[in-house]
């Protein structure tokens, strides 16, 4: 059990070379400089989506940011914006075959967010960028029931982690 120890003093000793505020383990780095961030509520604008989609992923949003950063929500004069919109929300067959009937369909989302950095010119930021995740479900089963558990247990969570990891994992 030699290895466990050197392990142990390794993962005890890690934090303290790391720079206070600018690293943490999951790889995410922020300026210093940067200490709130602000999200407009994501516009809907496909067809057929859920009149909440919009309000609901902009809440999962802020959820995530507060969570897993050091960064504060302010509705005014943030460091960080962010805006969105819902940009397709679909059902699509699986690999339906000519004569055959289809078992699986797939729900996808696409978002596409906007994000600027106030307080590093340097960083540049696409000013729009999309995000896509889907969700299968049985053909037999309406998407109506199933529709809030695909969105919230599989999609958003996919969707949030894409949005998180690219423009947090490049300041």
């Amino acid at each position: 059990m030699p290895n466990m120890k050197i392990y142990t003093r390794i993962l005890l000793l890690l934090p303290l070379f790391l720079p206070a505020g600018c690293y943490t383990l999951k790889g995410i780095s922020i300026d210093p400089r940067v200490n709130t961030f602000s999200i407009d509520i994501f516009e809907t604008v496909a067809n057929n989506a859920p009149p909440t989609i919009g309000v609901d992923f902009t809440e999962r949003l802020k959820d995530k940011m507060r969570s897993e950063t050091r960064l504060q929500l302010k509705t005014q004069d943030a460091d960080v914006l962010f805006s969105g919109k819902i940009i397709d929300f679909r059902v699509v067959p699986v690999a339906p075959k000519p004569g055959e009937l289809v078992e699986l369909n797939q729900l996808v989302v696409v978002i596409q967010v906007s994000a600027e950095n106030l307080k590093d010119e340097k960083i540049e930021w696409p000013k729009e960028k999309s995000f896509s995740h889907f969700a299968e479900f049985s053909s037999q089963t309406d998407l109506l029931s199933v529709q809030d558990q695909l969105l919230q247990q599989t999609i958003y969570p996919q969707l949030l982690e894409d949005i998180f990891n690219y423009f947090f994992n490049n300041w």
